[in-house]
């Protein structure tokens, strides 16, 4: 027997759960529909689990930093056993807190494949979801007012070279390894591919990265992948840029390695495939609807409707900025249009993007060439942590805030930072962009000293030479 509901959400990650959370919460009958846990990539196998170990990293990090704070520790030792029995506990703690959020909002959880029917006896138009259950028992057939399609990514493969799992992996792979390797080639110089090159050093791997590009990090300020490069070669990283290579050119025997083709060889233990992530869209029945698709993305208008108005995308099938915090508000939104409310469009520049390595990278709106590029008149400040208190005090005292304003308007267009603490540190220039303000307001606000957020007004003050501390 067919159910109904005003609205169905296939997929129940980050943005899925949350925009099924908020259905419910505006009184529409919700159902959510997941192949696996609820969660998704974020919770199981991206976000949260990596963060985990990149936390346990630092630590470690620390740990033998601690004679500079006057701390002796004798006999310490890696136990990466342990390391992954915590992070596995961090995901489960946060898996029984979504599981309990879904059933505290009364939003029934199907538990398969969900598959969009075309027109048939229960709907004149595509929409009903046929679900094919997860536990083998008989097909659940949903019929939606409307549908969230919020299926997620995965990551990208490169053809002609097989990820077995063991030598050559995928960020889901290596989440799972049980022991770290000696050695490590990171195919990508992303976000990504940087996250697990700073985690893997600092956990004592011998780690090396091949990013196509002509710099790590493309898609951040220039003068942040310089440092950030700097950063990651003091510590022992070797970075291999322009690294154009063949899949042909991969061997793998007792480890894997990689020929460029300009002749360079590379070998390790292991080799990571970081080269971005692809939409899931394949059987999800896009077939049997008129949704449009563009560069393997699904296509949506303002409020996140396909080409077929009742239903709806959100998250990294859409593409666009593909991160969880971009997805739960996608998700918000696309559920309050659907309940017929009105909502504040999402500017996606004033959106904070972070990198969670060591040092940390945070970054808002413009970078300096893209202000050039839209014939910004800008002007450009950087700020040293080295000369904030609590920064000398905390023993991080390596990179910098730089902060982009607009001559013409003196609105700040972009706040780029690396350095402790840099991802908590951002949301107070994502609000300082989110409400136009001036570099002359950021740092007019009194700041707590001593803190590091002392950067972000010491820096805004700097752009009319007005920095105190440097």
């Amino acid at each position: 027997m067919a159910k109904e509901y005003d609205v169905v959400i296939l997929g129940g990650g980050t943005g899925g759960y949350v925009a099924a959370i908020r259905a419910a919460q505006l009184g529409l009958k919700t159902a959510l529909v997941e192949k696996e846990k609820v969660g998704g990539t974020c919770l199981h196998k991206g976000c949260i689990p990596s963060k985990a170990l990149l936390r346990s990293a630092e630590v470690y990090t620390q740990a033998k930093k601690a004679e500079q704070f006057g701390i002796e520790l004798a006999d310490m030792k890696l136990n990466f056993s342990k390391v992954q029995q915590r992070k596995v506990q961090v995901v489960e703690q946060l898996h029984k807190g979504v599981l309990h959020l879904l059933k505290k909002g009364a939003i029934d959880v199907y538990y398969g494949t969900g598959r969009i029917m075309g027109p048939s006896i229960f709907s004149p138009m595509p929409g009903t979801i046929s679900v094919e259950m997860a536990d083998g028992t008989e097909n659940e057939m949903l019929v939606p007012a409307q549908v969230v399609i919020a299926t997620g990514s995965r990551p990208r493969l490169l053809e002609g070279i097989q990820v077995d799992g063991q030598t050559i992996l995928t960020s889901d792979e290596a989440l799972q390894m049980e022991a770290l390797p000696s050695s490590m080639l990171i195919v990508g110089g992303g976000v990504i591919g940087i996250e697990w090159a700073s985690m893997l050093q600092d956990f004592g791997v011998d780690v090396t990265v091949l990013e196509y590009g002509e710099r790590i990090l493309p898609t951040e300020d220039e003068t942040i992948s310089a440092e950030m490069t700097k950063q990651l070669k003091k510590r022992g990283v070797q970075i291999v840029t322009n690294a154009k290579f063949e899949p042909s050119a991969v061997q793998v025997a007792d480890g894997v390695e990689l020929t460029l083709t300009d002749g360079q060889s590379f070998q390790a233990e292991k080799m990571l495939l970081s080269v971005g992530r692809v939409a899931n869209i394949e059987n999800i029945g896009l077939e049997n609807t008129d949704i449009r698709l563009e560069n393997g993305f699904i296509a949506v208008n303002e409020n996140f409707q396909t080409q077929e108005s009742h239903i709806y995308a959100i998250g990294d099938v859409i593409g666009g900025l593909q991160l969880a915090h971009v997805a739960s508000h996608e998700g918000i939104r696309a559920v309050e249009h659907i309940a017929g409310n009105s909502f504040t469009a999402l500017h996606y520049h004033n959106i904070a993007r972070c990198v969670y390595s060591y040092p940390e990278i945070a970054s808002v709106g413009l970078t300096e060439q893209q202000a050039k590029d839209r014939d910004h008149k800008v002007q450009v400040v950087t700020f040293p942590f080295k000369a904030i208190g609590k920064a000398i005090v905390y023993g991080e005292t390596e990179g910098f805030v730089k902060v982009i304003a607009d001559e013409e308007t003196q609105d700040v267009i972009g706040v780029h930072m690396i350095g402790p603490h840099a991802t908590d540190l951002i949301s107070e220039a994502a609000l300082g962009l989110f409400l136009n303000a001036t570099p002359w307001e950021l740092g007019e606000m009194v700041h707590p000293h001593p803190s590091l957020s002392e950067v972000i007004g010491e820096a805004a003050l700097a752009i009319e030479g007005k920095a105190i501390h440097f």
